[in-house]
């Protein structure tokens, strides 16, 4: 695996006695785009804060970047900021009282960087994503995806290895939602390695390399989109998709 990829294996987390994930195993390669399918509360979410750090495993072995980030044999826990790993909420999740630009540097001065560098960062980031001149508003003055397209920027501007998306989408007007698609396309003909759990079956389809199912916690189904859509495995792949794409 390159240096910049992702290994999850026989990853678990319960909360009391419902296992939220269990044994969860997949390999996303350096520049690839994975997308998570399954219905609410499979897993899906849990698995994408357990990867960020946000969540504690039960048991399991992550890996990013060619190193171990956890491992429940090893007693090993590295905290969120020194994964170089970037989360986007569905909820946008920006501080109200402060502006574009103080979250977007909030996470660069928790860091330590000089002002220098913060300023750098995150006038790139804002000129990638497009929202140049909004640097001095605050999160209410915005639109929901001018909102999501700052969540992103505030990401990238800690320049992150791995990108993970949280139903990105799901909080936005349906008008609003190809703005932040287009910009994840983008991302991932960069070669961003990405893992985004999302219901946009249209843009997994043509976007994402390989999709995985989650169900009831566990891993059903994992395949590239034209397996997945076409050719599905599983019995319970087949439901899914006939109830969302209906």
């Amino acid at each position: 695996m390159s240096d910049d990829g992702l290994e999850v294996r026989g990853l678990s987390k319960r909360f009391g006695d419902v296992p939220a994930v269990a044994d969860a195993s997949v390999t996303v390669p350096a520049g690839a785009f994975l997308t998570l399918l399954g219905p609410s509360g499979c897993g899906k979410t849990t698995l994408l804060r357990m990867l960020a750090g946000l969540e504690f495993p039960d048991a399991g072995l992550i890996r990013m970047g060619g190193r171990t980030v956890f491992s429940d044999r090893e007693g090993l826990f590295v905290p969120p900021g020194e994964r170089g790993v970037g989360l986007v909420f569905q909820s946008y999740a920006l501080w109200p009282h402060m502006t574009v630009f103080e979250n977007m540097a909030f996470g660069l001065r928790v860091r330590r960087q000089d002002r220098a560098t913060i300023a750098e960062a995150v006038r790139g980031a804002l000129a990638y994503m497009q929202l140049e001149g909004l640097e001095g508003r605050y999160p209410q003055e915005l639109s929901g995806g001018q909102q999501q397209r700052v969540a992103i920027a505030r990401a990238l501007a800690m320049q992150p290895k791995i990108m993970l998306f949280d139903e990105p989408t799901s909080a936005l007007d349906p008008e609003m939602i190809s703005e932040v698609l287009d910009v994840m396309r983008e991302l991932a003909v960069s070669g961003m390695t990405m893992l985004c759990v999302t219901h946009e079956m249209g843009f997994a389809r043509a976007v994402a390399d390989r999709m995985v199912l989650f169900d009831e916690g566990s891993i059903v189904e994992e395949g590239p989109p034209r397996q997945i859509f076409e050719a599905p495995a599983h019995a319970r792949t087949k439901q899914f998709l006939s109830q969302i794409l209906h």
